[in-house]
């Protein structure tokens, strides 16, 4: 990829606007139905006597969308190598039917390695809101990326 971000190019504060996209009622049952079948992601009433207070993505779901976004508005840029964990990751609010997800990835840290000198370790922290501004999940984790020269 010719005009790639590389480790070079992230810097602590930096933003990315990662995009939104809707989540829809049918996406939040087939997703719940085949990796989380807890009724609260399947049926409306039983969302409805839920904590959650209606029929709600599961977290994982959740996480997947956001991951999307951060694939489609960051990484499929760059020179991403994959990235050795999450090391903090909180769901803050449920996610409805037809919520928007609206993301961002800022840079906290950027790191050579001297084991791997064609590699860098980014870390940054991903948060979601939805369309009226609430926050419904952040972590934070390092991405490898590769350097546009070996240390």
């Amino acid at each position: 990829m010719r005009d790639a971000l590389c480790f070079e190019d992230f810097e602590p504060g930096q933003s990315y606007d990662l995009g939104s996209l809707e989540v829809s009622r049918s996406d939040i049952i087939e997703f719940a139905s085949e990796f989380d079948p807890q009724p609260f992601h399947m049926d409306d009433t039983a969302g409805t006597e839920s904590l959650l207070g209606g029929l709600a993505a599961s977290g994982w779901h959740t996480c997947g969308l956001v991951m999307r976004l951060l694939a489609t508005g960051l990484l499929n840029r760059s020179t991403c190598q994959g990235s050795p964990g999450i090391a903090r990751l909180k769901w803050l609010k449920p996610v409805f039917p037809n919520d928007t997800l609206i993301a961002e990835a800022r840079i906290v840290g950027a790191k050579e390695l001297r084991s791997k000198p064609d590699l860098g370790l980014v870390t940054v922290e991903v948060t979601a809101r939805n369309q009226a501004n609430a926050s419904i999940l952040y972590w934070e984790n390092a991405i490898l990326f590769r350097r546009r020269k070996a240390a």
